[in-house]
């Protein structure tokens, strides 16, 4: 008798793209044992976007190679290919932490900011470089917090009104909570915008740079400690033994470089629409369907757990 060992995720961002002779073919030739298929169950509102379904399968001899193929097939066809561990799958997670700017919303605040101070241009570009881990994280947040300096206190609300949100997000959020998991925002952004989207979405806990405002005006100065990778992976580990669970018990999902280290810590590390140097890394990654591709790769601990003789 043969169980399944790992699970295949597929995700297409629209509903009857996917056809699976690709699938079939690539595990044939790789002597992968399909033990069941199943399509997934997907929010209502999103029906009409999303075709997922799952194998459980067996006989990976090879892990990296069937990744490598998996990611090459993903691409060809513009869909979202994931292999998991069985158990990394069926896992009983109780808390998601979220990196915030390029994950829940589909932006970088700090750019948004610098295009109303007048310096939109230079930060985008130290931006980029900084995500894709060409910069020091720490140095180059500091450069462009400066170029801040005198924005008037009402561009911060005039960007949070209008920040683009990740399609998906409000579906895996009110599914994580109605499941009892916790939801944390750690980011190496601000934490006035992190705290409007606990106001919209209810996260549990959140911890960004603050932003300094004196007399109405961004001053540019630093205040505490800056959220770096470094530290994003701290407040993880915090966050868990606050809720004595442990790290394989945490989901964590992240685009940037600086989203690494944590993505690494969390026993479901995910780089969602991430910088190369990010998806290179990671055991997983969702490039084409919308944050709620996370729900997709939770399953029951009952689920698939069908085995051939």
């Amino acid at each position: 008798m043969t169980k399944a060992s790992h699970a295949i995720t597929v995700m297409s961002p629209q509903e009857g793209c996917y056809h699976d002779e690709p699938m079939r073919t690539l595990l044939a030739e790789t002597r992968v044992d399909i033990i069941d298929e199943r399509s997934v169950a997907v929010p209502r509102k999103l029906a009409d976007q999303r075709a997922i379904k799952t194998y459980a399968v067996a006989n990976v001899s090879d892990v990296t190679q069937l990744r490598d193929r998996l990611e090459a097939l993903a691409e060809r066809h513009c869909v979202d290919c994931v292999l998991q561990a069985m158990a990394v799958r069926q896992q009983h997670y109780k808390l998601a932490v979220f990196a915030m700017d390029s994950t829940l919303i589909q932006c970088e605040v700090i750019d948004r900011l610098a295009q109303l101070a007048g310096v939109g241009d230079t930060v985008a570009a130290i931006t980029e470089k900084a995500m894709r881990g060409e910069l020091d994280f720490q140095a180059s947040f500091r450069e462009r917090l400066g170029m801040l300096r005198g924005l008037d206190e009402a561009a911060l609300a005039s960007v949070a009104n209008n920040l683009p949100m990740t399609s998906g997000v409000s579906e895996l959020l009110t599914t994580l909570r109605g499941s009892g998991i916790k939801t944390a925002i750690v980011s190496g952004g601000f934490d006035y915008f992190a705290q409007y989207l606990q106001t919209l979405y209810g996260f549990d806990y959140i911890h960004a740079n603050a932003l300094d405002v004196v007399a109405g005006k961004v001053t540019g100065n630093v205040v505490g400690n800056i959220i770096d990778g470094a530290r994003k992976k701290q407040l993880l580990e915090t966050l868990a033994q606050d809720l004595r669970i442990d790290c394989s018990q945490v989901i964590a999902v992240g685009d940037g470089a600086n989203d690494l280290p944590m993505l690494a810590s969390a026993g479901l590390g995910v780089a969602f629409k991430a910088k190369p140097i990010v998806r290179a890394q990671a055991a997983y990654n969702i490039r084409w369907i919308g944050l709620d591709g996370v729900l997709y790769l939770l399953g029951a601990a009952s689920e698939m757990s069908a085995s051939i003789n």
